[in-house]
């Protein structure tokens, strides 16, 4: 066995000690009615112990060595035990709640807290137990899918839960709807009084009524500060009943052939175009087919999209959420982003819990996984790419009509990234595979934004332009940024122009609108 377990739990317990003699739980309403039934030690070993005996008897395992592993280990053995598999048990209501208490420490520290250290001793906990005696395969089984389980039902909780929201403070939020109010953008807002914010809005988008006149008064006179305060964190949204992101800019609804016809409008890409105009066309006709009641094959619209850098892969997956949201396939539309970074913990059993929070982030829209190929093992040892993987897997067979997965990445590493594991390739049978662009397709990237900037190039400098897009396709390495490098030119080249222009005391408005061929020397 790995783990000294019995000074893991005895730790976990000394944690235990110090909420119970803590003594004002005013702050902490969970743990104060936890506390009239007994102390929190003993809630957290009989949860433990109920963890244990579930997957024993689940799993169909002989129980006698079991026993007695959790009676050495836990204090406690299944004498009593009353396992629940669906229902968040209630330690972790305890230590998120208690976590809260102390977030402004765990966040100085970069610390995670107690929740997902839990979370960890579940998970390694059980596998050891598991280890003893005669163990059923299908006991490993259960385990997975009551890990899986419960990292869903933490992410649920932690995303429901507000400390400290009620009663509302007037004078705190008086000042907060003064400083909002009057701000020029929230970067000059302080980070707490953005959070303090998230959380009002949430509770008044949910019907709480003390923070509706906050969030009403700041919607009505600074839309572009509440949709600010929504998308600061990685695309967080806060979605009304409508599915769109509450608190923006209304905007006038596309259609469907709206968004079609801005797919088509993207400078090259045209393999790109057809393919999805294909995928539109099946979804659209098997909608049809459903409708009349006919019977038709199962079909997966999970893509994967293969290329190299800066070929608009984040632009049409963007696209593709407001369209598959037009045809009913997802209710909201909205895209998140993320990456191994954004999914894989620093710890066994974190990643499960962060990769269920992104995954409640994409509800009814897409989840967008670049360079997908990270999260392969790359060894016997790696488990958290494996881990998020196989969260993933699990969230696309739950929930597998309201939510969209795209992977993408380099073409080679993608292929052997979905070859890797029989679940990535049952659910990912679509590749959509993003070409570099040609000479022509780059000059055309650059002349566009030149138009977004009220800019255009004379003669001289459009002639030097051409030629330098076919230097840089001609002369392309396997690391080809594409639209990225242009777009790097393109803001070198207006460095250059002010540059120029900043000596000039009287600017012609034709000089500002203008690239000359020495901007790009």
């Amino acid at each position: 066995m790995s783990v000294d377990w019995k000074a893991e739990i005895n730790e976990l317990y000394e944690y235990c000690d110090l909420i119970d003699s803590r003594g004002d739980y005013s702050k902490t309403p969970i743990i104060a009615e936890i506390r009239t039934h007994g102390t929190i030690k003993d809630l957290v070993q009989r949860d433990l112990v109920n963890f244990l005996s579930y997957i024993a008897h689940e799993g169909k395992s002989e129980c006698g060595e079991k026993d007695r592993f959790a009676l050495d280990i836990l204090g406690k053995g299944f004498d009593n035990a009353n396992p629940v598999k669906n229902d968040l048990p209630d330690s972790f209501r305890v230590f998120h709640e208690n976590d809260m208490l102390h977030k402004d420490f765990l966040d100085e520290k970069n610390l995670d807290g107690y929740t997902t250290k839990l979370y960890g001793i579940y998970r390694s906990l059980g596998g050891d137990f598991l280890k003893c005696g005669e163990t059923q395969p299908k006991a490993y089984g259960v385990l997975d899918e009551f890990m899986n389980s419960l990292a869903h039902n933490i992410s649920q909780f932690k995303r429901n839960y507000s400390l400290g929201l009620k009663p509302a403070d007037e004078n705190h939020l008086k000042d907060m709807t003064d400083e909002l109010l009057n701000c020029k953008s929230i970067s000059d807002v302080d980070k707490k009084t953005i959070a303090d914010a998230r959380n009002f809005i949430n509770s008044a988008v949910e019907g709480n009524e003390e923070y509706a006149d906050f969030y009403d008064e700041l919607s009505s006179k600074r839309p572009d500060v509440v949709a600010s305060i929504i998308i600061s964190s990685n695309s967080d949204y806060i979605f009304k009943s409508d599915g769109k992101p509450d608190g923006a800019i209304e905007e006038e609804e596309e259609t469907l052939q709206d968004l079609l016809d801005e797919l088509d409008k993207l400078v090259g890409l045209e393999k790109v175009k057809k393919d999805v105009n294909s995928l539109v066309n099946l979804v659209q006709i098997r909608k049809i087919r459903s409708e009349r009641g006919m019977k038709q094959p199962p079909m997966s619209l999970h893509l994967v999209f293969s290329g190299n850098p800066g070929t608009g892969k984040t632009t049409v997956a963007r696209l593709l959420s407001k369209i598959y949201c037009k045809l009913g396939v997802i209710s909201k539309g909205h895209l998140v982003e993320t990456d191994r970074s954004g999914l894989v913990g620093g710890y066994l059993g974190q990643t499960a819990i962060k990769t269920q929070e992104v995954i409640q982030k994409a509800m009814g829209g897409i989840l967008f996984i670049d360079e997908a190929y990270t999260l392969t093992p790359k060894t016997q040892n790696d488990t958290y790419g494996q881990e998020a993987i196989d969260t993933i897997l699990k969230a696309m067979e739950d929930h597998r009509d309201d939510l969209i997965v795209i992977v993408a990445g380099y073409p080679e590493l993608m292929d052997n990234f979905i070859h890797s594991n029989p679940g990535l390739e049952s659910r990912f049978n679509k590749y959509i595979f993003f070409e570099d662009y040609n000479p022509e397709e780059l000059h055309g990237i650059f002349l566009s934004m030149c138009e977004n900037s009220s800019l255009k190039l004379d003669g001289k400098a459009d002639e030097y332009l051409r030629g330098l897009c076919e230097d840089i396709y001609n002369t392309r390495g396997d690391n080809f940024a594409n639209a990225r490098q242009i777009r790097n030119i393109f803001e070198n080249v207006l460095t250059a122009q002010a540059n120029r222009l900043a000596g000039d005391d009287d600017i012609t408005d034709d000089e500002l609108m203008t690239i000359l061929l020495e901007d790009f020397k």
